[in-house]
């Protein structure tokens, strides 16, 4: 039997990427892999809606999406909600599914199969007009137990009307009974036998060997690199931070700021190699870019196509470090100790910037100061349409007089506008 639990998305982010109040709360049993898949698709998703009530699906081309399209597929309900098309479905899930030749329609798929169990969910989509979280168990065709762990995302062709579906899958086969205690009585065996026993690393970020945060890389107690040791060496742990943080099952403050921590004691670093930092930016396909250069360094620890937003996010708390001129080592706990944290951090410090900034003046005091000033403009030298009509602007004078201080072009959108307000 199935066991479903669905849920609409939620968009509250934190500091760190779906931390807390994150968009869908995952069973010990599914990894955080699973998750984020999940979530970035719904991040895809939320990109493409601008000013809409739904996205459109001419936007959406499912092939040309290397993250997640692979575990994809997209129905069209213009067919009919009983039995929609399948117009796209991704290589992993065709594998998965045993799927070997076209697929018209989702009555077309194999039962037992993965894509079979979207009939339990697509229903949902229609009735909620949201995208809908689930994950489920189940036996799959080949007799394997299966956790699978999607979303379902709402499209329209007209704006108004959910006449298609994207979906985003992804699963984990579990090993079975006999596979698990053979597995058991080996590795037992194995550790009696062991004269030196040794910490076992785990397999999975969410697995029974994981910390109590569940980082996979005790980065915490990692000395870093000496000081005159290559460049390459602080990138590697610099990015071994982030990818701690990014697979920490409890997706804590502490990982993330860790990460951002190293990432600063890299961007130190690079000053003792300017030429070294700048190979690894080519590399990379980075430009350093000179209102904000150390968000380079964020996105070569990171990744170039991490989240925007919390690139800059990162790039500020790597300038207030830098302004402040802290240590290696010590940005981690900095923004561990600061009130609020890394939230609070960036808005204060985009506070100040803003109010280090020079007053600028009001664009429509200055316009009319200069009219206010402008000499008058001879009547006949004013262009008008061909039907004789020109937009002016006046000015009276200390005689009672009205002299002509300015004119919109001809043909301007807004004198047609204004002539049509004045007329009526």
């Amino acid at each position: 039997m199935d066991t479903l639990r669905g849920q609409e998305i939620s968009n509250e982010q934190d500091d760190f990427d779906y931390a807390d109040n994150g968009a869908i709360e995952a069973p010990p049993s599914v990894g955080s892999d699973e998750r984020r898949m999940q979530v970035r698709a719904y991040n895809y998703w939320a990109s493409l809606l601008s000013d809409r009530a739904l996205p459109s699906i001419e936007d959406l081309s499912p092939d040309q999406l290397e993250d997640f399209g692979p575990n994809s597929v997209l129905l069209d309900f213009s067919t009919g909600l009983d039995n929609p098309a399948v117009v796209y479905l991704g290589t992993a899930l065709r594998r998965e599914c045993e799927v070997t030749g076209a697929i018209q329609f989702i009555n077309d798929v194999p039962s037992r199969s993965l894509l079979s169990r979207l009939t339990d969910h697509y229903l949902q989509i229609i009735a909620n007009a949201a995208p809908i979280g689930f994950e489920a168990g189940f036996v799959n065709q080949r007799g394997a137990d299966i956790l699978y762990r999607g979303i379902l995302m709402p499209f329209s062709s007209d704006g108004e009307t959910i006449d298609f579906v994207f979906g985003v899958i992804s699963w984990k086969e579990l090993a079975s009974q006999a596979v698990a205690d053979e597995l058991g009585r080996e590795v037992d065996a194995a550790l009696r036998s062991s004269a030196q026993p040794r910490d076992v690393a785990p397999i999975w970020a969410d697995g029974p060997a994981a910390g109590e945060d569940g980082d996979t890389l005790d980065l915490a107690g990692m000395e870093s690199p000496a000081e005159d040791a290559p460049l390459a060496d602080w990138l590697a742990l610099a990015r071994d931070g982030a990818e701690q943080a990014r697979t920490s099952e409890a997706r804590t403050h502490s990982a993330l700021y860790r990460a951002i921590g190293l990432a600063y004691d890299f961007a130190l670093m690079t000053e003792a190699a300017p030429e070294d930092y700048s190979e690894m930016l080519a590399d990379a396909g980075i430009k350093a870019q000179a209102r904000s250069p150390l968000t380079a360094v964020v996105k070569l620890v990171f990744g170039s196509t991490y989240d925007k937003t919390r690139i800059t996010e990162y790039a500020t708390a790597l300038e207030h470090a830098k302004a402040a001129e802290l240590g290696l080592g010590a940005l981690g706990d900095y923004l561990d100790q600061y009130p609020g944290g890394l939230k609070a951090l960036v808005r204060d410090e985009r506070a100040q910037r803003r109010a280090a900034l020079p007053d600028r003046p009001d664009p429509r005091q200055s316009a009319r100061a200069a009219l206010k000033a402008a000499a008058p403009i001879d009547p006949a030298a004013i262009p008008t349409d061909t039907d004789g009509l020109a937009v002016v602007i006046a000015r009276r004078e200390a005689d009672g007089t009205i002299a002509i201080v300015g004119a919109l072009p001809d043909g301007s959108d807004l004198g047609q506008r204004v002539i049509a307000a004045a007329a009526g």
